[in-house]
């Protein structure tokens, strides 16, 4: 599988950890930077352009790292098409592919260990999306609120709108 990878200053040692890890399980590796660790850099400059290579195809599946991995999940999924999701535990590495598509893991390098990181991209890279029609329809339902945030539209998909159900 070819795996993308993308960290600032604090996720820069776990990357490397994890590409290695990866390229010895014979994935194909690519490295979105950081490519030293720099104690002014910015999540967002490497997660940004990463994820929309995880969107667009480039790379099947994508792990970014930062400090904590939320900055990280947020700036990942400001891009259209990514699915990210701040892993900590197992279930929701293979649950977040299996019933929501998720295409992009997120990992906090001063929450996680290299041991549980590694485990977690493992189980992330082994799962498998389920196909069933309950989520099937909910990613169509996120696939057309995406069309319509990117269009400049707002509307909800139904459920609550403010005061009142739609």
């Amino acid at each position: 599988m070819r795996v993308g990878l993308a960290a600032d200053h604090w996720g820069f040692a776990l990357k490397g950890c994890l590409a290695a890890k990866l390229s010895e399980a014979g994935h194909d590796v690519v490295d979105f930077g950081t490519t030293a660790p720099q104690p002014d850099d910015d999540f967002p400059a490497y997660v940004v352009p990463f994820a929309r290579a995880v969107a667009t195809g480039l790379v099947e599946r994508g792990v970014a790292i930062c400090g904590s991995g939320v900055g990280a999940c947020i700036a990942a999924n400001k891009v259209a098409g990514v699915r990210a999701a701040l892993v900590t535990e197992s279930f929701s590495a293979r649950q977040g592919v299996e019933d929501d598509d998720m295409n992009l893991l997120c990992l906090g390098s001063r929450v996680v260990g290299e041991a549980l990181a590694w485990e977690l991209v493992r189980i992330f890279i082994e799962a498998r999306l389920s196909g069933a029609a309950r989520f099937r329809r909910r990613l169509a339902k996120i696939g057309a609120f995406e069309k319509g945030m990117s269009a400049g539209g707002d509307q909800p998909l139904g459920g609550y709108a403010g005061d009142h159900v739609v």
